[in-house]
């Protein structure tokens, strides 16, 4: 036997988080490890004593697979911040009586970076009383901003969703003569991954987004315009995809210079938004043409209906191999993915070492954006493409997909 594993989701949900959580549970299981919990909501919930037992959720092999192809945090999700135990040791020691009291000697988050500073402390305070309990972080995050990782799981899929969407805003756009701008924003707050795969939408039968702005580069509004302008001059219609996340060259984010003094996360995270709407109103001001803001929103983490085959693959290993190294003494580690080739796609899992990938924030290489920062270069695209290959379709009844969800 050995011994019970507790298991938690927390930060924003994927399309692909519950194939994480999926190897897990099926990791622990042929591992021999004994009762299975899954927190509800969180580390929040778990120090409000709130748990499941997995085994009584999750009862046969369809509800693996209807799980699998579930989106959101099938156990509920949190953003709580947890204390340093130097300026709260209370928290820890309900923590550790909670986990003393389940018998768990193995735990496991799936998040992303607050959630790896979480994994971080939790070790610390182990080894600093002498815990023998392991702790072990599940990678996940559209914004595939983790450090020492070539990709995060949800990656994948939310690029495919922004790839396949542009692909269709592009079809529907041009099929009228009239002159128009369309400004689309896609989540990143510093980092614009997921705003850069919109350039995967320029295939044989589309052309693409025709600018892309990530929040690596400065942003003009007057380039910006400029930038339109130029476009305008050979075709009717002018896409642009932009991070939510953008900045002027001061630092302060353009959603920020509309709505001034913005809220703050739990995180100390300025909460973003609405900066295509912001932007589409001044532009079709300024040109005198028509504009139109879209903002994909949560929808680009949620639309499991299109997910990556690769992804949620990778989710399901990504799960299994935190399992694994925590049964072989490993913890106050993550798993991460090391790429050997693009072409063909090949990578392995291994764990590194939490302290130096918790509050880190890997960003786009300046060298994969182009000089006049209004695009991406081919090496983004080799890397990007092979994490959307592949399809998973969902369960369907009456029409629509099934999801499992707790009663």
């Amino acid at each position: 036997m050995n011994g019970n594993v507790i298991v938690g989701q927390s930060g924003g949900p994927t399309s692909v988080i519950n194939s994480s959580l999926v190897g897990v549970f099926q990791g622990a299981k042929r591992a021999g490890c004994g009762k299975i919990y899954g927190m509800r909501n969180g580390l929040e919930g778990l120090l409000q004593e709130r748990y499941v037992e997995l085994n009584d959720c999750i009862k046969n092999d369809l509800d693996i697979e209807i799980l699998k192809r579930t989106p959101s945090s099938f156990l509920g999700t949190c953003r709580y911040k947890l204390p340093h135990y130097e300026k709260d040791s209370a928290v820890y020691e309900k923590l550790f009586a909670i986990l003393k009291k389940l018998d768990i000697k193995h735990f496991f988050y799936i998040g992303g970076n607050d959630s790896m500073d979480t994994i971080k402390k939790l070790a610390e305070y182990a080894s600093k009383i002498n815990s023998d309990i392991t702790f072990m972080g599940v990678p996940k995050t559209i914004d595939n901003d983790l450090d020492k990782t070539d990709h995060t799981p949800g990656y994948g899929s939310a690029a495919k969703y922004v790839a396949s969407a542009m692909k269709e805003i592009i079809l529907d756009t041009d099929t009228y003569t009239t002159d128009s701008i369309t400004i689309v924003e896609i989540m990143g707050r510093n980092a614009g991954w997921l705003t850069a795969s919109a350039a995967l939408a320029r295939t044989e039968d589309c052309t693409g987004p025709d600018l892309i702005y990530l929040p690596e580069t400065p942003f003009s509004y007057d380039k910006f315009v400029s930038d339109i302008l130029e476009v305008k001059k050979h075709k009717s219609s002018a896409i642009i995809a932009l991070s939510e996340g953008i900045r002027n060259a001061d630092g302060q984010y353009i959603c920020e210079t509309q709505k001034g003094d913005m809220k703050l996360d739990v995180f100390g995270h300025k909460m973003l938004g609405e900066t295509a709407l912001f932007l589409s109103d001044m532009v079709g001001k300024d040109t005198g043409m028509k504009s139109r803001g879209i903002v994909f929103s949560t929808l680009q983490r949620c639309a499991s209906h299109i997910v990556s085959r690769r992804d949620i693959t990778e989710a399901y290993d990504a799960g299994a191999t935190a399992v694994a190294a925590a049964l072989a003494g490993e913890t106050g580690k993550m798993v991460i993915f090391k790429r050997i080739s693009n072409d063909p796609y090949k990578v392995f899992t291994e764990t590194h070492d939490i302290g130096d990938i918790a509050n880190v924030e890997k960003t786009v290489p300046k060298e994969w954006i182009t000089q006049n920062g209004t695009y991406v270069s081919q090496e983004f695209i080799d890397y990007a493409r092979p994490l959307i290959i592949g399809e998973l379709t969902p369960f369907m009844v009456d029409g629509l997909p099934r999801h499992l969800t707790i009663e």
